[in-house]
């Protein structure tokens, strides 16, 4: 078994099977891949609101690890005849959790299991299995149980209990990011070089992919605010109007790849952070190959960006013409460079203020952060 390195949560992980197996816990650690898996998926927990959380994975092995417990084959009973966990149960169970609210269901289908496959090429047993014909799920008990000695021990409830630990770790580390916006907030004018840094450091690749979509919404959306547009049906009456950015919904959504769009352009925009031309691609079918600009959280020259785009394409198609008319509905790239530059323009327009507020107003819906001010919030 690869066994993974520690890092700052590692210490929350060995603490909680500290709690459930005393004398044994760390034999329990270097023996269970699950274990070791969960301490590489709660890598980002210490880092802040700005390292990227790992959810969907995590809630797929606990709502079904739950479910396992809620129905006591922890204790008792022979889970290998039990029928299994719908999957609708699941799936409205990991959007009740913390983070979990947009979820979509790869994690539970296939993800979770390949990627586990990934760094434990070595394990026989598959975390999740399910039932395609009933749409029914088990976690492999095999993983859940660990001998040491002669005895074998059941680290479900722990399990349950380390996730827990997390989710609420990158909560606190939300509500830390939000209070500091606010404090901000209250300075901004006497304090514009801080908030100016503060949003800077914000438009980085290690940057949590949320807050990355929020801040690049914020800036771009009084980048454009100021650029007006004539249209109209009759050229003696034409209608004069500034061009306004709105985002779709919450970020991750199963939107159809649409994370903002302009009017009265009609323009989409579509925030990501892979280089995979897979993804690129399918986000052009799902509009029907209508024109895109991407917002790439990279700080790849744009050139390189579409060039390597181009170059893995070509080698899945083998027809140019087909490359060539994906690459056509690539209106624009805007990436970590650009942004910094539309960010400083928009500074100097006597917006950086305007910016943050809208990064605080977005982060609340975002990460579902209620206060008493919640109700001045602008339309």
């Amino acid at each position: 078994m690869k066994n993974l390195m520690e890092n700052v949560f590692t210490v929350n992980i060995k603490s909680v099977l500290e709690k459930y197996f005393a004398k044994v816990a760390n034999e329990i650690y270097e023996k269970s891949p699950l274990i070791q898996y969960i301490n590489e998926k709660t890598r980002s927990a210490n880092r802040g609101s700005k390292s990227r959380s790992s959810f969907a994975n995590l809630y797929a092995i606990y709502v079904i690890v739950e479910d396992y417990i809620g129905n006591g084959f922890d204790k008792k009973g022979d889970y290998s005849k039990y029928e299994g966990a719908l999957f609708n149960k699941l799936f409205t169970r990991q959007r009740e959790l913390p983070f979990g609210s947009k979820l979509q269901n790869h994690a539970l289908n296939n993800r979770m299991n390949s990627e586990f496959q990934k760094y434990f090429p070595n394990v026989q047993f598959i975390p999740i299995l399910r039932d395609l014909s009933t749409n029914r799920y088990w976690f492999n008990e095999n993983l859940l149980k660990i001998k040491v000695g002669k005895i074998n021990y059941n680290i479900a409830s722990a399990i349950i209990e380390i996730i827990d630990d997390y989710s609420k770790t990158k909560q606190d580390a939300f509500q830390r990011f939000i209070k500091s916006c606010e404090d901000l907030q209250k300075i901004g004018k006497k304090s514009s070089k801080k908030v100016e840094e503060f949003i800077s450091d914000l438009l980085a690749p290690n940057v949590d992919a949320r807050l990355f979509e929020i801040v690049s919404y914020s800036i771009l959306k009084y980048f454009y605010h100021d650029q007006i547009i004539y249209w109209g049906y009759d050229i003696k009456k034409l209608n004069k109007e500034n061009l306004k950015l709105y985002k779709t919904g919450r970020t991750n959504a199963n939107d159809g790849g649409i994370d903002f769009v302009m009017k009265p352009l009609g323009r989409f925009f579509q925030v990501t952070e892979t280089l995979d031309f897979k993804k690129y691609f399918l986000d052009i079918d799902k509009i029907q190959k209508f024109p895109i600009t991407f917002v790439i959280k990279s700080d790849v020259d744009t050139e390189d960006l579409l060039k390597k785009i181009r170059e893995n394409a070509c080698k899945t198609y083998s027809i140019k013409a087909i490359v060539d008319k994906y690459m056509g509905c690539i209106d624009e790239i805007i990436n970590i460079p650009i942004l910094n530059k539309r960010f400083k323009e928009t500074v100097k327009l006597g917006y950086l203020n305007s910016i943050l507020d809208e990064v605080v107003i977005q982060s609340k819906v975002e990460f579902n952060y209620d206060d008493e001010d919640d109700e001045n919030i602008e339309e």
